[in-house]
């Protein structure tokens, strides 16, 4: 089956858009999988597709899928992709646009300097909504948050904060995001049973109350080179604890992200960052198994 594709990066977080708003194409896991593997397919961390909008008041709908197949509920990097394509496409010529996905409805907004401003909507900070199995367990405060203890596999206990944004993440803080050990304990995060639909884990390093520093390990990705939705989950984190101003610069491998939050729990966070177009191609998938 031949399909045509889209390749873009949105702070090296790179993903494959298949336009699915004539009549969806109905791929498989192992085809998405396929799209993704960087030896035989076209090589991503997501794969985002472009469907119809499913009911009124929305202009399209956005289904995520991760680099093992497998179907998401939010992807930040990927609705500024998501909301560039659309309009650079000609699909619409709005600058806020509204898009269902599996966790709800976002408004990404095209900005003037290029770049593209998402709502990613209410932080959810209720332990059993992210969800983390919290069962047995003493949190310890800071500030207004509330950090909870994870054994790994090693025996060593480390504290994170569990954030939805839609999807699942658990915060820690390290003292040098360079050499924090991300390919050995995110793993171990992302699949820790307190984590009963996996997580992703990200390693936050402050450098001061308005600059941090992310490292994510994805989950059904590994680590990216940046991750939207960590970085409002680790910057809602750090305000929570008192860390962090209301304004917050997120240094990634792959470039900055700007995250806003006000620090009610009744607020909205904001994103902005870059949305950039790589090339178009096609490419000859294996059918269905």
């Amino acid at each position: 089956m031949q399909i045509r594709f889209t390749k873009m990066q949105g702070a090296g977080n790179d993903f494959v858009v298949l336009d699915e708003t004539r009549g969806l194409l109905g791929l498989s896991p192992a085809q998405y999988r396929f799209l993704a593997d960087r030896h035989f397919g076209v090589g991503a961390d997501q794969i985002l597709s472009v469907r119809p909008a499913p009911e009124a008041g929305i202009d399209f709908e956005y289904a995520i899928h991760n680099a093992d197949g497998g179907e998401v509920e939010q992807c930040g990097n990927g609705a500024r992709c998501f909301a560039r394509y659309v309009h650079d496409r000609g699909l619409t010529d709005k600058s806020v646009i509204r898009v269902k996905t599996l966790s709800g409805v976002i408004a990404p907004e095209l900005v003037t300097d290029g770049r593209v401003r998402v709502d990613m909507g209410r932080p959810e900070l209720r332990p059993a909504q992210v969800p983390f199995d919290a069962a047995g367990l003493a949190p310890r405060s800071e500030g207004a948050a509330q950090l909870w203890p994870l054994l790994l596999d090693d025996a060593s206990t480390h504290w994170v904060m569990p954030v939805s944004m839609g999807n699942p993440h658990a915060v820690l803080w390290v003292d040098d995001a360079d050499t924090a050990p991300v390919a050995v304990l995110g793993p171990q995060i992302e699949r820790h049973p307190r984590f009963p639909q996996r997580v992703n884990a990200g390693f936050l390093q402050r450098l001061s109350r308005s600059e941090v520093r992310l490292r994510v390990f994805e989950r059904g990705a590994g680590e990216t080179l940046a991750c939207g939705t960590g970085a409002c989950a680790a910057v809602v984190a750090g305000i929570r604890q008192g860390l962090l101003d209301t304004q917050v610069q997120v240094h990634t491998r792959g470039g900055l992200l700007g995250i806003a939050w006000s620090g009610n729990d009744a607020d909205s966070v904001f994103m902005t960052g870059p949305a950039t177009f790589v090339f178009d191609g096609q490419i000859e998938i294996p059918e269905a198994p």
